[in-house]
């Protein structure tokens, strides 16, 4: 059963209010032809909104009203021009007005949808890294690209709930909808593949493009973002990407005993959901002596919550100037010796070339194709994320195949 609100015609709803009661479901508003929505809905939780589909119903602001509320919005097209004005709007959820009242009540129940959408199981990559700016968001952003310039559908998600950077680190708006209205969505058990699309804001780069939910414009916004709410979405995103990509928040402190309200929504809650759902998690610190000890104070923590997850260490901004003469040889000693973390990939810094990409709005790929930092990146995907090639020896019948893994390169200090 769902709460339904009405913002239809006279004759529309009364037909469609009668049909949907005898189902069990229960009206909760009808808006009049002269009131403004936006403002009806104030306030108000209803769990799906009934709209026509005409160009003075079916608005961008009734659309962005009801994403920040949480509302699934279903419109009803009595003709072509209400149909162009649905999918001009990206609005997936349309049905014909003289729909079947049994279609109109799946719909409304949020069953047998998407059904056409061709399942995946997508790989969720946690982005962690200790406090100090790292450069956590610069990697996230970076491995999102190299995985879509691979040939891979790959969602870029910004889960952090202290201060999300991916809007303006790629010159996006991050006022649009994003990963909160994905939440909320969830929350009301209204995340579709066809919301999803709809609330994405997509970044085309040389090579590929990727579908991004930005982070919340303001951190005190962070109570929208819930452990329970993560999950179902990241769940979700599983269907609609081969890679998800979550460049998440630093800390994972867990402040629940030293809360009064054991029920109370926890700050680093969306942190400590996608480290939990992640298939692997790619954790990030700095080639410097107060990154290196962050990085290893925290790292203890890191393998208690990941449990039996797979762990990518990556130290960035690898440079002699703070490490000493042979920095690569420094800094896998440090991490052996204090934290016995073996095989981290290593990043050199390029300042050069990441300013400029922080300057101009874009990935490191697009203002830097040969940056050595984005070399390292490149060989990370393809050496500690992506499936290995499988190549058939020449002159050899189909039952005769090798793996071929791309040869690891040292990165140079």
């Amino acid at each position: 059963m769902a709460s339904v609100a009405f913002f239809l015609d006279r004759g529309d709803e009364d037909r469609l209010v009668a049909s949907l009661v005898e189902r069990g479901h229960r009206v909760l508003l009808r808006i009049g032809p002269h009131t403004d929505p936006v403002l009806a809905l104030d306030g108000s939780t209803p769990d799906v909104l009934l709209t026509s589909a005409a160009a003075d119903r079916l608005t961008p602001e009734l659309l962005a009203a009801c994403d920040d509320s949480g509302i699934r919005l279903i419109a009803l097209a009595s003709s072509d021009a209400d149909r162009r004005n649905a999918a001009a709007l990206g609005l997936r959820d349309v049905l014909d007005a003289d729909t079947a009242p049994a279609v109109l009540d799946r719909a409304v129940r949020g069953e047998a949808r998407d059904a056409a959408a061709p399942t995946r199981r997508g790989v969720v990559l946690a982005v962690w890294g200790p406090a100090g700016a790292p450069g956590r968001t610069t990697v996230a952003i970076t491995l999102a690209t190299e995985l879509a310039a691979a040939g891979r559908a790959v969602a870029l998600v910004d889960a952090d709930t202290h201060s999300a950077s991916i809007a303006p680190v790629l010159g996006m708006l991050d006022e649009a909808p994003g990963f909160a209205a994905a939440c909320r969505l969830a929350g009301q058990d209204g995340l579709t593949l066809a919301e999803l699309d709809r609330i994405r804001q997509p970044y085309a780069f040389s090579g590929g493009t990727l579908n991004v939910l930005t982070g919340i414009p303001r951190a005190s916004r962070w109570p929208e973002i819930s452990r329970e709410r993560v999950i179902r979405t990241l769940f979700v995103c599983r269907e609609w990407a081969d890679y998800v990509v979550v460049d998440t928040g630093f800390s994972l402190e867990n402040d629940e005993e030293i809360s009064s309200d054991l029920f109370a929504p926890r700050r680093n809650a969306a942190t400590l959901a996608a480290v939990g759902s992640a298939d692997r998690v790619v954790a990030v610190g700095a080639a410097d002596p107060i990154g290196l000890a962050r990085y290893l104070r925290a790292f203890p923590d890191l393998v208690e919550l990941a449990e039996d997850r797979p762990i990518l260490p990556v130290i960035n901004k690898v440079r002699a100037s703070v490490v000493g003469l042979n920095p690569n040889g420094q800094v896998r000693a440090t991490l052996q010796r204090f934290g016995g973390i073996q095989d981290a990939a290593l990043i050199p810094a390029d300042d050069r070339a990441t300013d400029a990409a922080l300057l101009a709005g874009r990935a490191l790929r697009d203002v830097s194709p040969r940056s050595p930092a984005l070399a390292a990146v490149s060989r990370l995907v393809a050496t500690g994320i992506l499936p290995p090639a499988v190549a058939t020896v020449p002159g050899s019948g189909p039952l005769r195949r090798r793996v071929v893994r791309p040869r690891p390169a040292e990165s140079t200090g």
